[in-house]
């Protein structure tokens, strides 16, 4: 054991509080394009070519270990996974060797010559080595072969053959330890069963740059490849998924998004705040200073946040997201496999006191409950090799940014202020006229009528006042007698929050002949109606089963856009491309409220109630509006089509940028003070209304406008954990779906499996909160876990792009469907009653829907298919044309 005078060097040397560089050593043969080890207590690498070096992380003051035996350069280094004994693999392109690290320092200290095994003799330029989970097979990737190496015969188990470019990564799966995946320069990865020496997949080309790197995360059961170019795609290995691709990052893109977030989040801060935080930086986030073309993913590693995040995060099936280290030419940066957003970045340029500023290799690695990191780097253009120790908090605080977002809950915390835009409370007006106008009307309603003296006779005019009183108010009063737990308990029992998600269909019904799109489409809140809105000016009624002729709204000048309930069911409120949004009585099937457009300065986009339909929330331009109502369904005899119903605002709030707003979404269904916005400038807007303010704004949440928010709303079926209902979802065409926390204002997981380019597709949150249902350009509905990066089930049945989906907010399951399904084939019913069915709405009217058992109906009729199992829908989709 020697240590090379006047080329090793350790301190103390403070580069800042976020990067300490505790090691620098000086080799005299390069080692840029390297495979590097680095563990949980020492970390590996050639120095002077053949000699491999052994430094210990935990005690940085104990004298390095070298080792000899090597007669060429060593070009892969790595790590057994056993603790004892902690074995070290080294290859070159004479030897591949394979070191015990406790005998090799006992050989040390009585003055002998260590000494490795021999695994393997000329196989070429290793350029990845990697050992199994239990040490007994070694994968070396020399050329375009992978070979398998026995640890303890020293033999060879087989060669991996069928990659055309030279293999540069291959990792063992950890849960099979059968498995191996490699990639290679030519562009693809490969799955391997090394037991039995064949292929068992092979992907196609992924880009137009070769494959570095590799990373197999047990956690989330994901493949991570990076890219020379900075791309990395992302893989699911999780069972029947058939290695589908969850998504592709662009770390560049991520870097600049990350940067930009940064700096607007520090303007905000204090000065004293700035001063205490402020670090050494090259000013390389300056415009003009960043030269880089791309960021090659040198390696990739696992990275352990668990500490730092678990307090943020706590309301998703898994309670803490896996993140990963990616490593480049130009610095290190944090991606958090759950949202696939960067928790950290750390670029060398900002540190000048670094010795290296670009990294030609580099390995990483972060305990397990530890808030330290070690990463092991080698510079692109000399021999310098340092090990530098990161603190992971200081790394990730500026990501964490103020907090702003843990004082907000949807479920109120406190009493309604008295100054609060919700405390207000228009006079009840008096509901009859006043004396001597009711006066005047019978006078002038009995002027042209006959003379008659029997006041029973109905063509009298004496009989005007009966009229009147048969259009009260009170009329109404024994329909709301009974209260909608009452009415909703009798036709639906509670609903599972451990129930699967829909993935049969069960019915199909055409709603419009001609090219009429169908836009949304909405469940009331007791599960009994469906309401769509469609492209032809009408919003359409059904029941839930689609059964029975569907009631006809008609009266908007533009397509329908949005339709939503009230909390009661007796209302449905219904905004157009017209601008006004108008509200109509379920049991009249008629207009009762149609808002004026001369109370608005810019035309209604979105609407819906709000505070158990105390209000009417809607979005005119950049403004929020709270709307008070006075809805009256009774008629005056005389004056038969003018309106009673009033509507007057009562609040309004700008929002912090001066685009329209797009989307709006507020709980009905129990009292909250929280309205969230999305603007066309991509950003989104918490307001609370009980303080009557903006209380946080999301800059840049999508790389595109956003056109819906959905929040997790549950139903009046279900109970969910309070921290639940913080959490809402946003999609924007082209970016996917991302998944909010409103206590921490953070992305917690992003979907992007279902194509969504051009056309906005709906997204739907179940009454479970379990799933999250969108459609697609691709005729097909997806459903996603809220655990999971990438859907569970992808439904098909539409001719199509999906334009809406809902879940029903009622049990899947009713007592009078399977009452209903008697006679009808017992043992089929209860086989399939178990799974949750679906229920889908075809709009096309060009394609005569059929299903299995029943005829295509003519273009002529309104086609409606079903099954034989009669069972209440669980989920809804609706498809447009592509021509609308």
């Amino acid at each position: 054991m020697e240590e090379p005078q006047g080329f090793f060097s350790t301190g103390d040397g403070c580069v800042g509080d976020t990067v300490t560089e505790r090691c620098l050593v000086e080799s005299k043969e390069p080692v840029s394009h390297v495979q590097l080890a680095c563990g949980l207590w020492f970390c590996a690498f050639p120095l002077d070519g053949n000699e491999l070096c052994v430094w210990s992380t935990k005690d940085p003051s104990y004298q390095p270990l070298i080792l000899r035996g090597h007669r060429q350069p060593i070009t892969a280094v790595t790590f057994g996974n056993t603790v004892s004994p902690l074995l070290i693999c080294s290859a070159s392109q004479d030897y591949v060797m394979l070191w015990s690290l406790d005998e090799c320092r006992q050989k040390v200290l009585l003055g002998l010559t260590p000494r490795g095994l021999v695994l393997g003799t000329l196989l070429g330029k290793a350029l990845y080595l990697r050992l199994s989970p239990d040490d007994r097979a070694a994968a070396v990737c020399a050329g375009n072969k992978i070979f398998m190496l026995d640890t303890e015969s020293r033999s060879t188990l087989a060669v991996l053959e069928g990659h055309r470019g030279p293999v540069t990564a291959a990792e063992f799966c950890p849960w099979q330890t059968h498995i191996i995946i490699s990639v290679s320069e030519d562009r693809s990865f490969k799955v391997w069963d090394h037991h039995a020496g064949s292929p068992l997949y092979s992907s196609a080309v992924l880009t137009a740059s070769p494959l570095l790197s590799l990373l197999v995360d047990e956690k989330s059961k994901q493949l991570v490849a990076g890219c020379a170019d900075g791309q990395l795609w992302v893989f699911s290995l999780v069972e029947r998924h058939h290695y589908r691709c969850v998504t592709r990052v662009d770390l560049k893109k991520k870097r600049e998004t990350f940067s930009r977030r940064v700096e607007s989040r520090l303007c905000s801060l204090p000065v004293l705040f700035l001063e205490e935080n402020r670090r050494p930086r090259a000013h390389g986030l300056e415009k003009g200073e960043d030269m880089e073309g791309s960021l090659p993913v040198l390696s990739l590693a696992p990275c352990d946040l668990s500490l730092l995040l678990s307090s943020e995060c706590g309301c998703l099936p898994s309670e803490s997201a896996p993140c990963l280290w990616v490593g480049s030419s130009a610095g290190l940066l944090v991606l958090n496999l759950a949202n696939f957003e960067l928790e950290g970045v750390l670029r060398y340029k900002d540190f000048r006191s670094l010795s290296i500023q670009v990294a030609g290799s580099c390995a990483m690695m972060s305990k397990a409950g530890e808030q330290k990191a070690i990463c092991l780097l080698t510079s692109l253009f000399g021999g310098q090799i340092a090990v530098l120790e990161i603190r992971l908090a200081a790394l990730v605080r500026s990501r964490q940014g103020l907090g702003a977002g843990r004082s907000l809950s949807v479920l109120p915390r406190g009493c309604v202020l008295s100054t609060s835009p919700l405390h207000f409370r228009i006079a009840e007006e008096h509901r009859t006229p006043p004396a001597p106008q009711r006066r005047s009307a019978v006078r002038s309603t009995v002027q042209d009528q006959p003379l008659v003296f029997h006041s029973k006779v109905r063509s009298s005019g004496y009989a005007t006042a009966p009229h009147v009183t048969m259009f009260s108010p009170k009329t109404n009063t024994r329909n709301n007698g009974d209260s909608p737990s009452r009415r909703r308990s009798s036709h639906g029992k509670e609903y599972p929050l451990e129930s699967s998600p829909p993935t049969r269909l069960h019915k199909q019904r055409v709603l419009a002949h001609g090219p009429a799109a169908a836009l949304c489409v909405q469940f009331s809140g007791d599960g009994r109606w469906l309401a769509c809105g469609l492209a032809n000016h009408l919003s359409l009624v059904f029941r839930a089963d689609l059964t029975g002729t569907p009631a006809v709204f008609s009266g908007h000048d533009g397509a329908v856009s949005t339709v939503c309930w009230s909390h009661d069911g007796r209302w449905l409120l219904s905004t157009s491309l017209d601008g006004t949004p108008r509200v109509w009585s379920l049991r009249r099937a008629e207009l009762v409220l149609c808002v004026g457009r001369d109370l608005f300065p810019k035309p209604i986009q979105s609407a819906q109630f709000y505070y158990l339909d105390a209000f009417i929330l809607c979005s005119s331009g950049p403004e929020l509006q709270l709307l008070k109502c006075h809805i009256d369904t009774s008629k005056d005899e005389i004056r038969r089509y003018k309106q009673k119903s009033r509507c007057r605002p009562v609040f309004r709030l700008p929002t912090a940028g001066p685009t329209e707003i797009t989307s709006l979404s507020a709980v009905n269904d129990f009292y909250s003070y929280l309205v969230l916005t999305a603007g066309r400038d991509k950003t989104v807007e918490v307001f609370d209304l009980n303080a009557g303010r903006s209380a946080a704004v999301i800059a840049e949440a999508h790389s595109r406008p956003v056109h819906q928010i959905c929040q997790n709303k549950g139903s009046s079926f279900t109970t969910q954990r309070y921290q639940v209902y913080n959490l809402f979802a946003t999609t924007a065409t082209g970016d996917g779906i991302k998944l909010w926390d409103l206590r921490t204002l953070r992305c917690e997981r992003r979907f992007e499996g279902h194509p969504n380019h051009g056309y906005p597709c709906g997204i739907a949150f179940s009454p479970c909160g379990r799933y999250v249902a969108s459609g697609a350009e691709d005729r097909h509905a997806y459903v996603y876990e809220l655990g999971s990066s990438t859907f569970s089930h992808r439904l098909a049945g539409h001719t199509d792009t999906v334009a809406g989906v809902a879940f029903s907010p009622s049990a899947p399951q009713r007592e009078r469907d399977r009452t209903c399904e008697q006679g009808r084939g017992r043992e089929r019913g209860e086989r399939e009653s178990q799974a949750a069915s679906a229920l889908s709405t075809e709009l096309d009217a060009g394609l005569r829907p059929a299903t299995l058992g029943s005829r295509p109906e003519p273009r002529s009729r309104v086609g409606c298919s079903t099954d034989r199992v009669p069972q209440a829908p669980l989920f809804l989709m609706l498809s447009v044309l592509s021509h609308i």
